[in-house]
Parts: C-alpha cells; sequence; structure tokens
C-alpha cells in the first residue's frame, strides 16, 4: 500500500509547492497596472478605430492620464465619454464637435459615363489599378463599396453608383477615409451647413465633359460669397469653413450644382 500513498503525497507536495512559487512570483513580478488608465479604458467604447489619433483604445487610455491627449478626442464616444473622461481626470474637455464622414463625389449614374465594363473583384482599390478607373471621371467615385464594407456603424450606402453617408449613423471613425482610393472621403464637422461635392481637378471643359455634376471652376461661387470663404484652386471650389456663414449663396449660385447645403446639426457639447 505504501508503495502507492508515498508517490500520491510526494505529488500533491510538488504541486502544492508550485503553486505557492507561482503565487509568490505573480506577486513579486506583476506589472503595476494605473487605476486611472484603466478607468479611461472602461469609459472609451471599445472600437479601437484609431479615430483619435492613437493606435487604439488602450493607447488612447494611456496617453490621456498622462496628460499627453485631451479628453475629447474619441469621436465615437462622443460627448459623453467626453464627459466621462474629463470628469476622472478632473479637467475640463472644452467643447467638442462631432465628425461625421461626407463624400465629395456627385457623379451618379445620371451623370456620368463608364469608359469600359469592369468584371474584375468588387473592390474599388483593385478597379482603380486599371487606368484610374472604370469611370469618365478619374477622381470619381468608383461605387463598389470599399467604404461601405470598412464603415462598423452601417452609415454607408451606394446609391446610383456613388457612395453617400448617413450623417445620423456615421461615428466619425474614419475608416471610410483611409479606405477610399481615390481619396473622396474627409471628416467635417456635423455642424457645417455647405460641402463641395466634386473632387475633380480637370479644368471645367474636361470636368463638364466627363460628369454633368462636377465642379467647372467658374469661380461664380467664388465671386457671389460675401466672406471670402469660397476660394477656386485646382480648378475646384474650396471651402474655408472658419469664414462660412452658411448663407447658402454660393449653393444658389452654383451652374452644376456641385455645391450642397447639408442639414442643420446641433451635437455641439461644452463640458
Amino acid at each position: 500500500m505504501n508503495e502507492y500513498v508515498f508517490p500520491v503525497l510526494i505529488f500533491l507536495g510538488l504541486g502544492a509547492l508550485a503553486g505557492i512559487l507561482l503565487l509568490v512570483a505573480s506577486k513579486l513580478l506583476a506589472v503595476k497596472t494605473d487605476e486611472t488608465v484603466e478607468k479611461i479604458r472602461e469609459a472609451l467604447p471599445g472600437a479601437n478605430c484609431g479615430g483619435c489619433g492613437f493606435s487604439g483604445c488602450d493607447g488612447y487610455a494611456k496617453a490621456v492620464a498622462e496628460g499627453k491627449a485631451p479628453a475629447n478626442l474619441c469621436k465615437p464616444g462622443g460627448a459623453e465619454v467626453m464627459q466621462k473622461v474629463s470628469e476622472i481626470m478632473g479637467v475640463s474637455a472644452g467643447e467638442f464637435v462631432r465628425e461625421v464622414a461626407f463624400v465629395r463625389c456627385n457623379g451618379s449614374c445620371n451623370a456620368t459615363d463608364d469608359k469600359y465594363i469592369y468584371t474584375g473583384s468588387a473592390s474599388c482599390a483593385a478597379v482603380e489599378r486599371f487606368y484610374n478607373g472604370k469611370g469618365d471621371c478619374r477622381f470619381g467615385c468608383a461605387g463598389l463599396g470599399d467604404c461601405m464594407r470598412v464603415c462598423t456603424h452601417d452609415a454607408i450606402r451606394i446609391e446610383n453608383g456613388v457612395a453617400v453617408v448617413n450623417p445620423v449613423l456615421c461615428g466619425g471613425c474614419g475608416q471610410c477615409v483611409k479606405a477610399c482610393p481615390n481619396h473622396l472621403i474627409f471628416l467635417r464637422r456635423e455642424d457645417s451647413r455647405v460641402a463641395v461635392r466634386c473632387s475633380s481637378k480637370d479644368v471645367g471643359k474636361v470636368t463638364r465633359t466627363a460628369c454633368k455634376n462636377g465642379c467647372i471652376g467658374c469661380k461664380m461661387c467664388e465671386k457671389k460669397c460675401p466672406n471670402g470663404a469660397i476660394k477656386v484652386s485646382d480648378n475646384r471650389a474650396v471651402i474655408d469653413h472658419s469664414l462660412c456663414t452658411s448663407c447658402g449663396i454660393c449653393v444658389q449660385s452654383c451652374p452644376t450644382k456641385c455645391l450642397v447645403s447639408l442639414p442643420v446639426c446641433t451635437d455641439t457639447v461644452k463640458a
């Protein structure tokens, strides 16, 4: 009987000793965590989108806790997360204005045509490798949905051949901005009221031939704007939103209607 008991006892003793050693090692070698970082991390939505400019929520939480980043950079979290983080840090986060994606193209199927039939992979990045895309306008939206597939908020749809963003659903993470091979998407302040829905840099005659809705660089908007908020650069209108008062004169004067009015948004919050 002893020949069975002693090996079992030895085995149990070694197991107990190993457990004690592991417990001591875990205490001695434990990496101390910053409670502030943990609290901030818990307040963040966990999207890890990188919209804040850091690698993810962990990186942003650490930067805020160390005083290297403000509390209002989490775009998907919005004003609610900004307030939670600022309370944890005991600071005022200042102003938070939500940003949403906007597609600078209105080259719908009714306004432009394809120069060839594309039968390859259903990817904007893939089709752009062939002669600057399938569309007559080399600056236009390919409409194959790369931006739509990376959107985690289901905020983008392809409508009539062009990507369109639903600002109500958009989280402002910027993943669609990175995904667009033609760089047609940018993040706009939600409270902005006017935008240029064209990215063409061709001269007016070429743009007009390629797309009926394109900016022809006529400078009508530039001449009509009472605040000098619009300038034509690289043959297209560019808006300085710091000067724009959203009067709508430019929208009314645009002959191709590539300048559009945006809905009123009021998600500007002060902590």
